[in-house]
């Protein structure tokens, strides 16, 4: 994924709130009192958030944590990274902070929420008035209490037909074909989905990507691990080898185009292990939350593994298998 490669969603988004201006960013005012620091208390962790747009719902996510007594916040849009929210205000027991910049929401979009019944409710509301409703939960942690029994491995692409997946936009769907034993993504069109779902797994993909090329393996449909050739300039946790925004390889990896690769991926709840053409490159980390173009936001449910589609260039996989924890 690249951050500003979402224009079709874009369009789709801001047509019909009908957004054109600019607002500036929520400004801190004063200086924290005790009775704010005890109210903004409630708010920290992070939060699973649902958006509910006038075409559908649509995932987000939020960090908020406590510095010094002010609130901050990190915040996964539609698209992109994990980015810094406006200055967070407290006012009546409610928070009120600005979007972040290119995350797919209206530039100057303000987000109020308050507590309700141990989840976020709130709405964001456009610098024209437009103004739609968002929830919020907490993430789960994921705690597990035993190693994971593994069952038998599973192939997800017989080299054949699409057998088993299905198109997040079917009308887009002809960027995809099977070629040669091969599954192509040809770029700029739907992504694609198994219709099966996973808890907890390991993942083995091969993957060929062609010059200036990009595409993404989402584990359960919510968490991107990036394949690139086309972001040498982004943060090495937004190139090849890292899950997007979070999380970057040990090193960086190879990015030569035309050349086959594998991924060997295990994720146990939100820690996620990664080896690279037999190197371990990721080695038991956390996965804060989810990423930017997950399919949805409730981490606590199984999710399908799917395949971007929607940005440049060709990319080929093969030998996809993954293996279910029982």
């Amino acid at each position: 994924m690249k951050g500003t490669g979402r224009l079709r969603v874009m369009s789709a988004f801001v047509a019909p709130l009908l957004v054109c201006v600019y607002a500036q960013a929520v400004e801190a005012q004063g200086e924290p009192t005790s009775s704010a620091s005890r109210s903004s208390a409630k708010f920290p962790g992070r939060w699973d958030l649902t958006m509910e747009i006038p075409s559908r719902e649509r995932p987000s996510w939020l960090e908020l944590t406590e510095h010094e007594g002010r609130l901050e916040a990190l915040m996964v849009g539609f698209w992109g990274h994990a980015t810094p929210t406006g200055k967070i205000q407290l006012k009546d027991g409610a928070i009120e902070f600005s979007a972040p910049e290119d995350a797919g929401f209206p530039e100057g979009t303000l987000f109020k929420a308050r507590l309700v019944d141990g989840g976020l409710v709130g709405t964001a509301t456009t610098p024209n008035g437009a103004s739609w409703r968002w929830t919020g939960r907490r993430a789960p942690d994921f705690a597990r209490n035993r190693a994971p029994r593994w069952g038998a491995p599973i192939p997800l692409f017989d080299g054949k037909d699409l057998a088993g997946w299905t198109f997040v936009d079917p009308t887009r769907a002809s960027n995809w074909s099977v070629e040669d034993g091969t599954l192509v993504m040809h770029g700029k069109g739907s992504e694609i989905a198994t219709t099966s779902k996973f808890q907890d797994f390991k993942l083995h993909v091969e993957f060929n990507c062609g010059p200036m090329a990009n595409s993404g393996i989402f584990l359960r449909g919510r968490y991107e691990f990036q394949i690139e050739t086309d972001s040498a300039n982004d943060p090495p946790e937004r190139r090849m080898g890292g899950v997007y925004g979070f999380i970057a390889p040990t090193h960086a990896l190879p990015r030569t185009p035309n050349v086959w690769q594998s991924y060997d991926i295990t994720l146990v709840g939100r820690t996620i292990t990664v080896v690279h053409d037999g190197e371990i490159v990721i080695d038991r980390r956390e996965i804060p939350g989810i990423t930017g173009s997950a399919l949805d936001s409730n981490e606590g449910s199984p999710g399908p593994i799917y395949l971007q589609g929607a940005e440049g260039g060709r990319v080929a996989f093969r030998n996809i298998v993954i293996t279910p924890a029982q």
